[in-house]
Protein backbone atom coordinates (compact mmCIF):
# COMPACT_ATOMS: atom_id res chain seq x y z
CA UNK A 1 0.00 0.00 0.00
CA UNK A 2 2.93 2.87 0.85
CA UNK A 3 4.97 1.51 -2.48
CA UNK A 4 2.17 2.70 -4.61
CA UNK A 5 1.27 5.53 -2.41
CA UNK A 6 4.82 6.10 -2.84
CA UNK A 7 5.05 5.55 -6.89
CA UNK A 8 1.71 8.25 -7.27
CA UNK A 9 3.27 10.51 -5.51
CA UNK A 10 6.65 10.55 -7.61
CA UNK A 11 4.36 10.34 -11.01
CA UNK A 12 2.52 13.79 -9.40
CA UNK A 13 6.52 15.33 -8.53
CA UNK A 14 7.69 14.40 -12.37
CA UNK A 15 4.07 15.37 -14.16
CA UNK A 16 4.39 18.68 -12.09
CA UNK A 17 7.72 19.24 -13.25
CA UNK A 18 7.00 18.71 -16.59
CA UNK A 19 4.54 21.14 -16.59
CA UNK A 20 6.24 24.19 -15.39
CA UNK A 21 9.43 23.52 -17.70
CA UNK A 22 7.02 23.69 -20.50
CA UNK A 23 6.21 26.18 -22.69
CA UNK A 24 2.84 26.90 -24.01
CA UNK A 25 2.47 25.81 -27.66
CA UNK A 26 2.64 28.86 -29.93
CA UNK A 27 3.53 30.11 -32.85
CA UNK A 28 4.35 33.92 -32.67
CA UNK A 29 5.11 34.45 -36.22
CA UNK A 30 2.04 36.90 -35.76
CA UNK A 31 3.93 39.18 -33.58
CA UNK A 32 3.58 42.94 -34.55
CA UNK A 33 5.08 45.54 -32.55
CA UNK A 34 6.76 48.95 -34.11
CA UNK A 35 10.30 49.71 -35.11
CA UNK A 36 12.34 53.33 -33.49
CA UNK A 37 10.63 54.89 -36.07
CA UNK A 38 7.36 54.16 -35.69
CA UNK A 39 7.07 51.42 -38.77
CA UNK A 40 4.99 48.08 -38.13
CA UNK A 41 7.03 45.55 -38.19
CA UNK A 42 6.55 41.52 -37.55
CA UNK A 43 8.63 38.30 -36.88
CA UNK A 44 7.22 36.95 -40.07
CA UNK A 45 9.96 39.32 -41.48
CA UNK A 46 12.40 36.89 -40.08
CA UNK A 47 10.42 33.55 -41.31
CA UNK A 48 13.52 30.63 -41.86
CA UNK A 49 15.31 32.10 -38.96
CA UNK A 50 16.27 31.36 -35.53
CA UNK A 51 14.95 34.01 -33.18
CA UNK A 52 16.30 35.60 -30.10
CA UNK A 53 13.81 37.77 -28.82
CA UNK A 54 14.64 39.54 -25.67
CA UNK A 55 12.12 41.70 -23.74
CA UNK A 56 13.77 44.98 -21.80
CA UNK A 57 13.24 47.91 -20.59
CA UNK A 58 15.81 51.35 -20.06
CA UNK A 59 15.02 51.16 -15.91
CA UNK A 60 16.24 47.64 -16.32
CA UNK A 61 19.27 46.81 -14.31
CA UNK A 62 19.79 43.40 -15.82
CA UNK A 63 18.58 44.44 -19.01
CA UNK A 64 20.96 46.85 -19.39
CA UNK A 65 24.09 44.10 -18.28
CA UNK A 66 22.33 41.66 -21.17
CA UNK A 67 21.83 43.48 -23.73
CA UNK A 68 25.82 43.69 -24.62
CA UNK A 69 26.32 40.12 -24.30
CA UNK A 70 23.37 39.73 -26.53
CA UNK A 71 24.94 41.40 -29.18
CA UNK A 72 28.34 39.65 -28.68
CA UNK A 73 26.80 36.36 -29.19
CA UNK A 74 24.28 38.12 -33.08
CA UNK A 75 28.25 38.64 -34.29
CA UNK A 76 28.94 35.09 -33.81
CA UNK A 77 26.26 33.68 -35.92
CA UNK A 78 25.02 34.59 -39.87
CA UNK A 79 22.69 36.96 -39.71
CA UNK A 80 20.33 34.95 -42.33
CA UNK A 81 20.43 32.00 -39.77
CA UNK A 82 19.61 33.68 -36.69
CA UNK A 83 18.66 37.03 -35.53
CA UNK A 84 18.54 38.91 -32.41
CA UNK A 85 15.87 41.55 -31.43
CA UNK A 86 15.24 43.30 -28.59
CA UNK A 87 11.72 44.57 -27.89
CA UNK A 88 11.39 47.42 -25.33
CA UNK A 89 8.39 47.16 -22.75
CA UNK A 90 9.27 50.44 -22.14
CA UNK A 91 6.02 52.73 -22.00
CA UNK A 92 5.44 54.09 -25.50
CA UNK A 93 5.68 57.89 -23.95
CA UNK A 94 9.67 56.73 -23.09
CA UNK A 95 10.22 56.14 -26.60
CA UNK A 96 12.67 59.12 -26.58
CA UNK A 97 14.08 57.90 -23.97
CA UNK A 98 14.60 54.16 -25.46
CA UNK A 99 15.84 56.25 -28.68
CA UNK A 100 18.56 57.80 -26.23
CA UNK A 101 19.31 54.71 -24.82
CA UNK A 102 19.95 52.92 -28.10
CA UNK A 103 22.27 55.65 -29.44
CA UNK A 104 23.90 56.40 -26.54
CA UNK A 105 25.28 52.55 -26.02
CA UNK A 106 25.38 52.37 -30.21
CA UNK A 107 23.14 48.71 -29.83
CA UNK A 108 23.13 47.71 -33.54
CA UNK A 109 20.31 45.44 -32.88
CA UNK A 110 16.80 45.62 -34.62
CA UNK A 111 14.90 46.78 -31.24
CA UNK A 112 11.08 46.66 -31.23
CA UNK A 113 8.67 49.07 -29.04
CA UNK A 114 5.18 48.64 -27.82
CA UNK A 115 5.76 45.34 -26.22
CA UNK A 116 4.72 44.71 -22.74
CA UNK A 117 4.92 42.07 -19.81
CA UNK A 118 1.64 41.45 -20.69
CA UNK A 119 2.76 39.98 -24.39
CA UNK A 120 5.53 38.51 -22.72
CA UNK A 121 3.32 36.64 -19.99
CA UNK A 122 1.24 35.93 -22.95
CA UNK A 123 4.21 34.35 -25.09
CA UNK A 124 6.07 32.84 -22.29
CA UNK A 125 3.92 32.05 -19.06
CA UNK A 126 6.24 35.01 -17.23
CA UNK A 127 6.23 38.26 -16.81
CA UNK A 128 9.42 38.69 -15.53
CA UNK A 129 12.45 41.27 -17.73
CA UNK A 130 14.31 40.74 -18.75
CA UNK A 131 13.37 37.66 -20.96
CA UNK A 132 14.17 35.82 -23.67
CA UNK A 133 12.59 33.83 -26.12
CA UNK A 134 14.52 31.62 -28.47
CA UNK A 135 12.38 30.96 -31.04
CA UNK A 136 12.62 27.99 -34.35
CA UNK A 137 12.58 28.75 -37.75
CA UNK A 138 9.24 28.03 -38.11
CA UNK A 139 7.84 30.53 -35.61
CA UNK A 140 7.77 27.84 -32.37
CA UNK A 141 9.21 29.20 -29.31
CA UNK A 142 11.80 26.56 -28.44
CA UNK A 143 13.14 27.94 -24.94
CA UNK A 144 12.21 30.70 -22.42
CA UNK A 145 14.93 32.54 -20.21
CA UNK A 146 13.18 34.36 -17.83
CA UNK A 147 15.78 36.44 -15.65
CA UNK A 148 19.21 37.87 -17.08
CA UNK A 149 20.41 35.12 -19.70
CA UNK A 150 23.91 33.85 -19.81
CA UNK A 151 25.39 32.45 -23.17
CA UNK A 152 25.36 29.51 -22.68
CA UNK A 153 21.22 29.51 -21.91
CA UNK A 154 20.92 31.38 -25.51
CA UNK A 155 23.53 29.10 -27.30
CA UNK A 156 22.41 25.88 -26.36
CA UNK A 157 18.97 26.36 -27.78
CA UNK A 158 20.46 28.25 -30.77
CA UNK A 159 23.48 25.67 -31.27
CA UNK A 160 20.87 22.89 -31.08
CA UNK A 161 18.45 23.96 -33.82
CA UNK A 162 21.50 24.88 -36.02
CA UNK A 163 22.30 21.38 -35.72
CA UNK A 164 18.74 20.35 -37.07
CA UNK A 165 17.65 19.55 -33.47
CA UNK A 166 19.42 16.40 -33.19
CA UNK A 167 20.15 14.93 -29.90
CA UNK A 168 17.77 15.73 -26.76
CA UNK A 169 15.79 19.12 -27.01
CA UNK A 170 17.46 21.62 -24.48
CA UNK A 171 15.19 22.61 -21.61
CA UNK A 172 11.96 24.36 -22.72
CA UNK A 173 12.12 27.03 -19.53
CA UNK A 174 15.44 28.26 -17.54
CA UNK A 175 14.89 30.65 -14.74
CA UNK A 176 18.03 33.06 -13.89
CA UNK A 177 16.23 35.12 -10.88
Amino acid sequence: MQAASTRRLSTCICLLFLLSSTLPAKNVRKLALRDLDGNKTRLSEYQGRIVVLNFWATWCGPCREEIPRLAEMATQYPADKVAFVLASIDDQKKLPAVRDYVSEHKIALPVWTGASVDLLDQLSGINVVPATLVIDDKGEIVRAINGEARAEDVKEAVDWLLQGSQGPAPVARVKRY
